[in-house]
């Protein structure tokens, strides 16, 4: 009967798959901030925040399941203030505005506004009158998720304010969206980032961008107006590239050169790809990766956080990190399919994907194929802000598993 019990109403996998993660992640902030000089206050205070975000994940277990789409837009509106507040009283840290300082401590608002946007977005589209297909109904999806996006690019903060348009194209999808407004947001995309490559992959990106409209057509004037919305997109992006700061704009250069600069701005790229290579098949031995230990990569902690166990345990330890998060991935993907409330499986969808873009973009940043545009790895980079907000996400989906049943 316990048993039984146990096995229908406790998503024992999300949490066992989460717990050992953080717990990589605390091991590897150790061992970067071994013998160095205060670092180890930030393995202390990743301590402390797992404690909180223990606390904030069995809160989030226990909250009733159907009170979250009643204070979906209610904690969504909050964290849109605090957004705002950050923007007027934050404390500006690597030259973004997006911290709030409480009682000596840091939290990034932006960090828990990705919670709260999923649920309201979740919450807006699993209404029955919500129709994707209609304009007014897309562009209220649009601006809710488009809302804290700008607050963020305010700050300014290009990588955090990413990871939520990688949350909204998988929502949508789920909720009902046409194949060829998806291909509209995936072509948005991909020209998007060709713009960062030059005027010449921004033709041939919009070259493909144009067959494909006219191949997956529903009618002619629809796919002319699409490519025209594409071009534009492309084009505005080629113009907040050059609004910039020096620094983000280095870090485009180094994503595409980081050799040009190897002493410079692109030395923490180079050093991570040593540190991953040299790993071999087993690693070096806790403690015993030289990258790490000599503090080749600055504050590895954070967004290179991924270099540690990929120096010290080698292949074998960085294939570990990543078979957990696909493990965890495709568990939520199976759990939306089997969850049977439109508002719970969305939710769901939101979590894995937003989980998702951190980790491609950060593991990216780490092996030289993306920019360095500071994206945490969830569960392993130190942060208290983003331990929260994980914390919170594994809570929902665990609360959700316990409910998969109900419509």
């Amino acid at each position: 009967m316990i048993t039984e019990f146990f096995r229908e109403q406790f998503d024992y996998r999300t949490l066992l798959f989460s717990i050992v993660l953080i717990a990589i992640g605390i091991v590897s902030i150790y061992s970067a901030t071994y013998g160095q000089t205060g670092a180890i206050q930030y393995y202390q205070k990743q301590l402390t925040w797992f404690g909180i975000g223990s606390v904030a994940l069995l809160i989030t277990l226990f909250i009733p399941f159907r009170a979250f789409p009643r204070i979906a837009f209610i904690t969504y509106g909050i964290s849109l203030i605090l957004l705002v507040v950050v923007l007027v009283m934050g404390k500006t840290i690597s030259g973004s505005r997006s911290w709030l300082g409480i009682s000596g401590a840091g939290i990034q608002p932006s960090e828990l506004a990705k919670v709260t946007t999923i649920l309201a977005l979740a919450a807006y589209i699993a209404k029955k009158e919500v129709d994707l297909e209609d304009i007014k109904h897309l562009v209220i999806a649009c601006s809710i998720v488009a809302a804290p996006l700008l607050l963020i690019l305010l700050q300014p903060d290009a990588g955090t304010a990413l990871t939520y348009c990688g949350m909204f194209l998988p929502m949508i999808a789920w909720g009902g969206a046409s194949p060829f407004l998806i291909l509209f947001c995936v072509v948005s995309v991909l020209v998007s980032v060709a713009t960062l490559f030059g005027t010449t992959s921004f033709i041939i990106a919009l070259t493909i961008a144009a067959i494909a409209f006219y191949i997956f057509r529903t009618d002619l004037f629809r796919s002319i107006l699409s490519f025209g919305l594409v071009a534009m997109l492309g084009m505005t992006v080629q113009q907040l590239i050059g609004r910039l700061q020096p620094y983000q704009q280095k870090r485009l250069t180094m994503f595409l050169n980081p050799e040009s600069d190897a002493l410079g701005a692109g030395y923490n790229v180079i050093q991570s790809k040593v540190a991953i290579g040299s790993g071999g098949l087993f690693g070096k031995g806790f403690l015993l990766g030289t990258q790490t230990q000599f503090n080749f990569i600055p504050e590895q902690w954070t967004d290179f956080i991924f270099c540690v166990p990929g120096e010290e345990f080698g292949f074998v330890g960085s294939a570990l990190v990543l078979v957990l998060f696909l493990s965890l991935l495709l568990w939520m993907l199976r759990l939306a399919t089997l969850t049977k409330n439109r508002f719970a499986s969305l939710v769901v969808i939101g979590i894995a994907s937003i989980l998702f873009v951190h980790i491609t973009i950060n593991i990216g940043m780490a092996m030289g194929l993306f920019p360095v545009i500071g994206v945490p790895l969830p569960f392993l980079s130190y942060g208290g802000s983003a331990l929260l907000a994980n914390s919170v996400m594994v809570g929902l989906v665990m609360n959700i598993y316990a409910h998969r049943k109900e419509y």
